[in-house]
């Protein structure tokens, strides 16, 4: 490698880092102005109701929690859709939500 590329490679690679560095803290602030508490108007407006859909108490190796699999169920549907698009982990209300590899349960625990 020309000592022009490892300064080029150098380069890129800072870029990347950089680039990496704001991503992480812009997301960071999208949050906090998505969570409960923050300015009025700018809280995320939820598709599902978490209160109309029927869940149960379940345990697991990191303590009790509650579980759900009501297929037929649109709150349901609306739930499974939101949390694919949120790589199947969300936390909503002081709930953290996440989707079991079966794909179809879904967890919930307190936060």
């Amino acid at each position: 490698m020309t000592e022009e590329t490892k300064i080029l490679t150098d380069d890129l690679i800072d870029f990347c880092n950089a680039l990496e560095a704001s991503v992480i803290k812009l997301r960071s602030q999208i949050q906090r102005l998505y969570s409960p508490g923050s300015s009025p108007g700018l809280q995320r407006e939820w598709s599902w109701n978490p209160e109309r859909i029927i869940w149960e108490l379940s345990e697991g190796w990191k303590g009790t929690y509650q579980k759900t699999e009501e297929l037929t169920n649109p709150e349901f549907q609306a739930m499974l859709t939101d949390l694919a698009a949120h790589q199947n982990k969300l936390s909503r209300d002081g709930y953290f939500y996440w989707t079991f590899q079966n794909g179809t349960t879904v967890g919930r625990k307190k936060t």
